[in-house]
């Protein structure tokens, strides 16, 4: 039966009308991710025709482009406690109207002069980051939630696939419209995948791990058997135990923020956000934002800049996609330490890249390209699709909500940082010397890793609680 039933025989309320494919409820919920993707990467294009055309200085430049991350900031702090008050199935509802919103102010923006445009456009950017750091926190947490362990790695990090899809979705618009610089268009048509969100949550059940926080033992187990399939249906009852033990726990605790208090869950919560921060400190989103800006400065073309960046976006969807195939089988440790190696070498290339060569000339710039390419098979593959993977099976089941948040307001703050920060950086000091900087934290990255992180693979949530009460017993 694909359909769980209650004691009178209907279907039951927690899973009437819902999909019970779990790769299609993942993937609906993923299109958070696209969104995610397409309006942090759609910026980069817009970017070369809204300066001139209000005369932006660098720094203005870098503030429209990181106040989506503020947002976010704000979006990921706040989005794991609605997901806790109202579903994690209607927060991915309201994070698709607020995309559906704030991507229609982004695309009528603008103003007489450089400082009405920057604040009107900082404005609409910031609600648009509130949806973007919602989503970033719900959607891992939901995954993770309703997957089995099986594929839990396979599907969490479908997010991150996503995210790289729709920067490539932004990459592709931003060329198609680039001949006609309509900035506008680039950035209003992130409506369309929100529209696509909003009504597609119709269609997804809830997490158990909500309706057991709710006390709702009966939803819970009939989510488990309408989404269970094979094998898995044997394990629903020692499944839904270890998820009420792993709750139960911390039941006795006035709130989630006290429950923060326990020494072993704020450790790990502690690693968790740093896990969050290393997604950020490889300066991917540097690439991400400024690499048309980059390749412009070095004597492309407007449109041969955002061609150049639909390469990139190429690679790092391809590269996302093997993570994804390969992050159950070889293990989230070994993949992120491979990741940072690689990713932590090419920063270092880029940055002898600038230093020795007059990038003015052709091959100077084909080769910053390349780099730029082979830092996003790194990055794409291993330590995006390891990091938000890591950082939804880390957080303990006692403070999800909050746990969650804190993670995404780190990672999101050191967005911001790196987004405002690197322009004028780079024109201050020079390219050599911004990407040895990011190379160094490569290498702090992973010498936290190799020491703070077992593997998780193949482990339940619950499983994954009792292995670091253990490690922190052993240490302390």
């Amino acid at each position: 039966m694909n359909t769980a039933k209650s004691t009178t025989g209907d279907a039951h309320p927690a899973v009437e009308k819902r999909t019970s494919s779990i790769k299609l409820v993942a993937t609906i919920a993923a299109l958070g991710g696209i969104l995610f993707g397409y309006d942090t990467g759609v910026m980069s294009g817009a970017l070369l025709f809204i300066k001139p055309e209000f005369q932006m200085s660098a720094t203005q430049e870098g503030l429209i482009t990181s106040i989506l991350m503020i947002g976010a900031a704000v979006g990921a702090l706040t989005g794991g406690r609605l997901a806790d008050a109202v579903g994690r199935r209607r927060a991915v509802f309201w994070a698709g109207i607020l995309f559906i919103v704030a991507s229609l102010a982004c695309a009528v923006s603008g103003g007489p002069n450089a400082t009405v445009a920057t604040f009107t456009l900082s404005l609409s950017r910031l609600a648009l980051g509130l949806a973007v750091g919602g989503a970033s926190i719900i959607v891992p947490m939901y995954i993770s939630e309703i997957a089995p362990r099986a594929v839990r790695g396979r599907l969490a990090t479908l997010n991150s696939l996503m995210i790289v899809v729709g920067q490539l979705i932004a990459y592709g618009v931003n060329s198609a419209l680039a001949p006609f610089e309509n900035w506008r268009l680039m950035l209003g048509l992130g409506v369309v995948p929100a529209i696509v969100l909003a009504i597609g949550t119709i269609w997804l059940p809830d997490s158990p791990v909500y309706y057991l926080k709710k006390n709702d033992v009966s939803a819970a187990r009939a989510v488990l058997q309408h989404l269970r399939r094979g094998d898995d249906r044997l394990y629903i009852a020692q499944e839904l135990a270890d998820l009420q033990s792993a709750i139960a726990e911390q039941r006795g605790k006035k709130s989630e923020w006290e429950a923060a208090r326990t020494p072993w869950i704020r450790w790990v919560l502690g690693i968790a956000i740093v896990v969050a921060m290393i997604q950020q400190v490889t300066g991917v989103n540097a690439i991400v934002y400024y690499a048309p800006t980059m390749l412009k400065n070095v004597g492309w073309t407007s449109q041969n800049a955002v061609f150049g960046s639909i390469l990139i976006g190429v690679v790092s969807v391809v590269s996302c996609w093997i993570g994804l195939n390969i992050v159950d089988r070889v293990g989230r440790r070994p993949l992120l330490l491979t990741g940072l190696a690689g990713t932590g070498l090419t920063l270092l290339a880029l940055a002898l890249v600038y230093w020795l060569a007059p990038t003015e000339e052709l091959w100077a710039s084909g080769l910053m390209l390349a780099l730029m390419g082979l830092f996003m098979v790194f990055q794409q593959s291993s330590v995006s699709v390891a990091t938000w993977l890591l950082v939804s099976e880390l957080v303990p089941s006692a403070i999800r909500g909050i746990g969650m948040g804190i993670a995404g307001l780190a990672l999101w703050l050191m967005n911001f940082v790196v987004a405002m920060a690197f322009p004028p950086l780079l024109e201050a000091v020079g390219g050599a010397w911004t990407f040895f900087v990011f190379s160094i934290l490569c290498v702090l990255a992973f010498v936290f890793v190799f020491r703070m992180i077992p593997e998780t693979k193949n482990k339940s949530l619950p499983e994954i609680e009792s292995r670091f009460q253990e490690i922190f017993a052993s240490r302390h």
